[in-house]
């Protein structure tokens, strides 16, 4: 039954090529367990079982980066989502899964023409006034192009590869089926949530298809950003300046100190976006920043004063802001592109999240257990062993000077707690940690001496301070009220219907006990292995009957019935057996 959706012409042959490609890094023992050979040799299609002596001798986080970067898109995507689960990964992995960059060979203009000129409306060299079809770049759904409007504004093209989507889809049915049948038959895989993060990826993926959504991202990010200033980035003392205009104490400038691509709407949708070009310095070309006279300082800090906005003030933020997303410009400003992943939180995990950075920043452990006890959620039982671990990490950081402590470090060993404890976190605080993370590694890479706890401190006192003024009480105030007073309107109805439900006799109580129901699946199996058994009994009784009779066809001159049915009572037997060796294996696990 697990693979039975797999079975289909559509999918065997990309099925072939996850196979293939996993026997390869050395993981052929999965492509047994999950039944991917049998399905493809039932097919017909042959597994070549040999591993290269390189990819065999590569530690397995690097040769499951090496097979997911082969394997394509979606899985590149899912390598990319797995480095963002800090808390169910070991660091070694984490960093493998961080390495993954979806780039690809460019794929013919010839192949993506047609496309293109479908979803402009006309060919691309009458609307633009100048057209430059050798790409910008080439990642796996997607190629970048530029072009130059009529009014001299440059733009870069985003056209997603012609025949990606079937593709992407398929991988994603593979996925689920893979990711169902682990958490069904492996314990130890279960706690990686198999499921849960096919699901997450198979929702940021989809997202990340459609070109229009992502346009959509950056435009509300921009309009977060509309007259946005920063100027405690500049500290009063410092030797560091900005470019002309961007002094501190100067007239504010009506450039942005933040730039979000412009979108282009009259020619974008789901397969083609046009955006503003950006044109400046790559975040990973530091030599450049220097020689252009850049302030590294200021980059770093309002770098992270805008991710910090993003996250503590909005809401909603860029939940990849690696190098490769982030562009530095004249004026130590800062461009942000590519939109596909974005986080969202609600009010409530903004409020946790400010307790929680709060008490690692001011060493009070009662509310970092707090929040971590709540993010747990209310099936985690060893709370008490929890709260002590927690306790004693954040006490070790007391009367340690704030520029000494690295807020990423700290919630990388919080994590660390939480994965030892079997805690996962949900999707959104998961990405939120790793742009975190992130955000920290790169302030640092600009400047040795950037201080993330430091600069965090101002904004997350301003957030906490906006959640007691008297306009935000009255909200949250009123909010609770009407809640209420709905609850109570409602109270009347529900009851009748409660009451007309019991008179009719159609009154139900669900209770939904894990026990009872595991006890349940335990009697099944048994009644089906107790079936099996009186069929094999039968078929042997049956069979020496019929060795018994005279006549009929033989073979070997015994008769052809007889062996047939000793043949299937051995075959039932056997199965029988394996059952029973599996049931007694899964109890004791």
């Amino acid at each position: 039954m697990f693979w039975q959706a797999t079975t289909t012409a559509r999918d065997l042959g990309r099925l072939h090529e996850i196979a293939s490609v996993l026997i390869r890094y050395g993981f052929g023992d999965i492509v047994r367990r999950t039944g991917m050979s049998n399905i493809l040799e039932r097919a017909g299609q042959v597994l070549h079982w040999k591993n290269g002596n390189e990819l065999a001798n590569l530690e397995p986080p690097a040769r499951v980066r090496r097979a997911l970067e082969e394997l394509g898109p979606t899985f590149v995507k899912l390598g990319q989502v797995l480095a963002t689960r800090v808390d169910l990964f070991e660091p070694a992995w984490i960093a493998e899964f961080s390495k993954l960059q979806d780039s690809a060979p460019p794929a013919p203009y010839a192949d993506i023409q047609q496309q293109l000129e479908e979803d402009l409306g006309a060919p691309p060299e009458t609307i633009f006034a100048s057209f430059d079809p050798e790409p910008l770049a080439a990642a796996s759904i997607a190629q970048v192009y530029h072009a130059r409007l009529a009014d001299g504004s440059e733009v870069a093209i985003k056209v997603r590869r012609p025949g990606i989507r079937p593709i992407v889809e398929a991988d994603l049915r593979l996925l689920m089926r893979l990711a169902e049948f682990a958490e069904a038959e492996n314990k130890e895989w279960r706690n990686f949530h198999p499921v849960a993060i096919t699901r997450q990826l198979s929702q940021s993926l989809l997202r990340e298809l459609d070109f229009a959504l992502e346009c959509r991202n950056s435009e509300i990010i921009a309009n977060n950003f509309a007259g946005y200033t920063d100027q405690d980035t500049v500290p009063a003392d410092s030797t560091d300046r900005p470019a002309a205009g961007d002094i501190a104490g100067a007239p504010p400038t009506p450039i942005p100190i933040i730039v979000i691509p412009r979108v282009y709407w009259q020619w974008t949708g789901e397969r083609v976006c046009v955006q503003e070009f950006i044109d400046g310095i790559p975040g990973r070309d530091l030599a450049a920043v220097d020689q252009a006279g850049y302030s590294r300082k200021i980059l770093s800090r309002r770098g992270a004063h805008a991710v910090l906005k993003m996250i503590v003030e909005d809401g909603f933020f860029h939940a990849d802001p690696h190098p490769g997303n982030v562009f530095y410009l004249p004026g130590n400003r800062i461009a942000f592109i590519d939109f596909g992943m974005v986080g969202r939180l609600t009010e409530v995990r903004r409020t946790q999240l400010i307790q929680l950075l709060f008490g690692l920043v001011r060493h009070e452990p009662e509310r970092v257990a707090d929040v971590m006890i709540e993010w747990a959620g209310n099936g985690y039982a060893d709370e008490g062993n929890l709260i002590l671990e927690i306790q004693s990490f954040v006490d070790q950081y007391h009367g340690i000077p704030l520029k000494k402590i690295s807020l990423g470090a700290m919630l990388n060993d919080i994590v660390a707690i939480l994965r030892g404890h079997r805690v996962t976190l949900p999707a959104d605080l998961a990405l939120l940690i790793k742009a975190f993370i992130t955000l920290e590694g790169m302030g640092r890479e600009l400047d040795p001496d950037f201080d993330a706890a430091k600069e965090a401190m101002p904004m997350l006192r301003r957030a906490l301070r906006a959640r007691y003024t008297p306009t935000a009480l009255i909200k949250r105030g009123w909010r609770s009220a009407s809640e209420m007073l709905g609850l109570v309107s409602d109270l009347p109805h529900d009851l009748s219907r409660l009451l007309r439900a019991a008179r009719r006799g159609r009154l139900e109580i669900h209770i939904d006990i894990t026990n009872l129901r595991h006890v349940g699946n335990q009697l099944d199996g048994a009644a089906n292995r107790l079936v099996i058994g009186i069929v094999v009994a039968a078929l042997i009784i049956g069979s020496s009957i019929v060795m018994t009779v005279p006549g009929g066809p033989k073979l070997l001159g015994l008769p052809i019935f007889g062996l047939l049915g000793y043949l299937g009572s051995a075959a039932g037997a056997v199965w029988l057996l394996l059952s029973i060796w599996k049931s007694n294996r899964a109890n004791r696990e």
